[in-house]
């Protein structure tokens, strides 16, 4: 009943259809190939992805548009990455900080600026993923049997320009449909678009496991992933609420604050970007494997730290992803900062002063919440490659990392619909 009325705003339903067909262009877009590439090489790297790691983790996010060397290849990690990028800058940079203080003024510089430094990353990524996949694709697809693919066999300076420019023109073009759907649909743009990435994949994945481990094998698969989302939604969901007390004061004749609220600190603040940074750091030694003129080196990077089945691979990953979630976290939410902004208001946490001791209160319960949501988040990353070394599985489409993405965004936009629909008093939706 809830789904049916929410199409009976008219306002609403329009937000959602709109929301619904840039999905449907975004995906069109990953389809259609670039110009100049060759279309057999193209097969045997969709293959090589199938083995996951480095390059099934940077597919993954491209809804395997990255592997077909689409006009929409490189997908939102552009625009991803400079975000992140930008939230470590405005620590360091003063200028940065002072936009951000500067509210909705300042956000529309920060917002430029990514945009911008999202135009650079697009240049770079395409011109260096053209250079790669020409010399066989070295150090991403590590020991698949496929390291002769050249996805560019006439590599001269117009085809590369004409391949680096299309890949760069989609992702600028997919920045701006992610910027529609934030402004004139239903959720947050570029999360949508990442989670139409990641689901995407699911149906042929599984149908891959069913052929591939039989009914049996693919029915524990199903249960397991079902246990998966709950303990997902669960996590997701849970937070710690901290109490804070405003004192009453004498404004006139009117008497102000007395009121009490919480600060909610959710056990995975940190959403899906400790995975990411986790990655892309695991990123950079598999492309300096191409320069290295060490054998020995070359030979360890691909053997151990390309490999999601190697040992080295599961513990280094598995380490910077607890490592990332403490820095973010540390970024994200400043004890300090907080305490301040509690001091100055004219609030208190009961039975803390306020001032130091309210920073140090909360430094302690950030790092102990930090704590479980870090192995929580290191577990979800780790647990395809645990399912490729125990059950001898080539795929695993229904991975942590794609079920967190996809839960995390459809609980986002649902709360969303439902702030809307409360907004407009849409009476019997939250009571029925």
């Amino acid at each position: 009943m809830k789904f049916v009325k929410r199409f009976k705003v008219p306002d609403l339903r329009n937000k959602i259809f709109f929301t619904l067909a840039i999905i449907v262009l975004y995906r069109l877009g990953a389809q259609i190939p670039v110009p100049g590439i060759d279309f057999s090489a193209v097969q045997r790297l969709e293959e090589a992805a199938k083995a996951g790691g480095v390059l099934g983790f940077l597919n993954l996010f491209s809804g395997g548009a990255l592997t077909r060397f689409a006009v929409f290849g490189l997908g939102i990690m552009p625009y991803i990455t400079a975000e992140i990028i930008l939230q470590l800058l405005v620590v360091v940079i003063p200028k940065l900080e002072e936009w951000r203080e500067q509210g909705a003024v300042g956000q529309k510089k920060l917002t430029q600026t990514a945009r911008y430094m999202t135009l650079a990353l697009a240049l770079m990524q395409s011109t260096g993923l053209a250079f790669v996949f020409h010399n066989g694709g070295q150090g991403l697809l590590g020991n698949s049997g496929l390291a002769n693919v050249d996805i560019l066999p006439n590599f001269t300076l117009p085809r590369v320009m004409l391949v680096v420019l299309s890949m760069t023109a989609g992702t600028v073009f997919v920045m701006w449909l992610g910027e529609l759907i934030t402004q004139r649909g239903i959720g947050q743009g570029m999360s949508l678009l990442i989670m139409a990435n990641v689901v995407s994949g699911m149906p042929a994945g599984g149908s891959a496991i069913l052929a591939e481990g039989g009914g049996f094998k693919f029915g524990i698969i199903i249960a397991l992933t079902l246990v998966l989302l709950v303990g997902i939604i669960f996590v997701e969901q849970g937070q710690r609420r901290i109490p804070v007390q405003f004192a009453k004061r004498v404004v006139g004749r009117r008497m102000y604050g007395g009121q009490s609220t919480y600060i909610p600190l959710k056990v995975n603040q940190a959403g899906v970007i400790p995975i990411i940074f986790a990655s892309s750091v695991l990123y950079f030694p598999s492309l300096l494997s191409n320069v290295v003129p060490w054998v020995a080196v070359r030979s360890f990077i691909n053997n151990h730290l390309v490999q999601p089945t190697s040992l080295y691979y599961i513990s280094i990953y598995g380490l910077l992803i607890i490592g990332f979630t403490y820095f973010y976290n540390a970024i994200q939410f400043d004890p300090h900062q907080q305490a301040d902004i509690i001091r100055k208001q004219g609030g208190y946490i009961p039975g803390i002063r306020p001032g130091p001791p309210t920073e140090r209160h909360l430094q302690g319960i950030l790092t102990r919440i930090t704590l479980p949501g870090s192995l929580f988040l290191a577990f979800i990353a780790l647990l395809p490659s645990l399912f490729l070394v125990t059950q001898h599985i080539n795929r695993y489409p229904f991975a942590g990392t794609t079920l967190l993405i996809a839960v995390g965004v459809a609980l986002e936009t649902m709360k969303q619909i439902d702030s809307q629909l409360t907004m407009r008093n849409y009476e019997g939706f939250l009571t029925r």
